[in-house]
């Protein structure tokens, strides 16, 4: 037999085995039952498309939420430790410090019904009923102030009505028109700039390169600074109402259990609360850009003022002093504990 013929026989045996090969059927897995498929098609759409009947309203999902989502996520969606705080930052979002949050960048309410079905609580995905979901998606919207009445139901049936603040800052993916063709230029790799200089300094690292020159001017304006508030310090004169910074540096420590909400300082922003800063002795309800609750800006309206005594109350027990209030936060039952967070307070003018 020549070389040739048996080439040609061994091409021709292998194209029948490779034939036979894919028309062999291996017996592996079978087609996925109705019931298989539907466990996994559980997406929700923004039309709605896919949502299940049921409802849910605030008060319960208040409830539910704290006993399922707070010990992650805070008791009212301000986060907790390193679990993401689910409300506030309205406006933030130009910031140099944005708070992505569902009132603040989510762009469907879908978007919430779905996650919070298909993946939570942690640990425990998708152990939640449907009218869970409703109610937790209803205590959400009031929350980031999307629906004001915390007796509002959320159910399938007036779902697509409520839209979400940032909706209109999703669009579709533009990158090929606004970016790709600045980034096919040219780049300068070499002789850029005319000349370089430093703009700032890393003065508490004290890693930013200088000559001895700077360096001695620093330390001597230093010295020179330190010599001036020596020189005209004073014995303060005594006054009644003076701030026991002893306490208020005990206040500042139990404050924190409120700075995931409440804001104070130069920099200070509203976020799931409004600012603090002025807060003693100052008219409820007249924080620039903060949307108050229902109840409170009733109360405002009838001339209540935020002094001492009434932060006493409303600290002690929030909804027992104001009902219908959004603060979700229990109270501080102690009283030495409250007078200590209004002098810190007092110190944020």
């Amino acid at each position: 037999m020549s070389k040739s013929l048996k080439l040609l026989l061994t091409a021709a045996t292998l194209t029948a085995l490779g034939t036979a090969a894919s028309a062999q059927v291996y017996g592996l897995g079978r087609e996925a039952l109705p019931e298989e498929v539907a466990a996994w098609d559980i997406d929700i759409r923004p039309d709605g498309l896919g949502l299940p009947e049921g409802s849910g309203s605030v008060l319960d999902g208040e409830d539910v939420f704290l006993e399922r989502c707070a010990s992650c996520h805070g008791d009212f969606a301000e986060g907790a430790g390193r679990w993401p705080p689910l409300a506030g930052g309205q406006g933030s979002l130009a910031s140099e410090d944005p708070l992505k949050t569902i009132g603040s960048y989510w762009p469907y309410l879908s978007t919430v019904w779905d996650y919070v079905h298909r993946a939570m609580p942690f640990g425990d995905a998708q152990s939640l009923t449907d009218d869970e979901v409703y109610a937790i998606t209803a205590f959400l919207l009031y929350m980031n102030d999307v629906v004001m009445d915390d007796e509002f139901v959320l159910s399938n049936e007036n779902f697509t009505e409520i839209r979400l603040p940032n909706e209109d800052g999703f669009y579709m993916d533009d990158r090929a028109e606004t970016e790709l063709q600045p980034r096919s230029e040219e780049v300068c790799m070499t002789n850029c700039a005319e000349s370089v200089e430093i703009v700032m300094r890393a003065n508490v690292l004290d890693v930013t390169p200088e000559d001895a020159a700077a360096r001695e001017a620093r330390a001597a304006a230093a010295s020179g600074a330190e010599a001036t508030e020596e020189a005209t310090t004073e014995e303060p004169a005594e006054d009644e109402n003076a701030i026991d910074m002893e306490l208020a540096e005990a206040g500042e420590r139990l404050f924190r259990q409120c700075a995931s909400c409440h804001q104070v300082g130069d920099s200070a922003q509203n976020r799931t609360g409004p600012i603090l800063n002025g807060i003693v002795g100052r008219e409820a309800g007249t924080v620039e850009g903060f949307r108050y609750s229902n109840p409170l800006q009733a109360a405002a309206e009838e001339g209540l003022v935020w002094t001492e005594d009434e932060l006493h109350a409303f600290l002690e027990n929030p909804r027992g002093y104001m009902r219908g209030t959004r603060m979700a936060f229990r109270g501080v039952g102690d009283e030495g504990d409250r007078a200590a967070i209004i002098e810190y307070l007092r110190t944020q003018d």
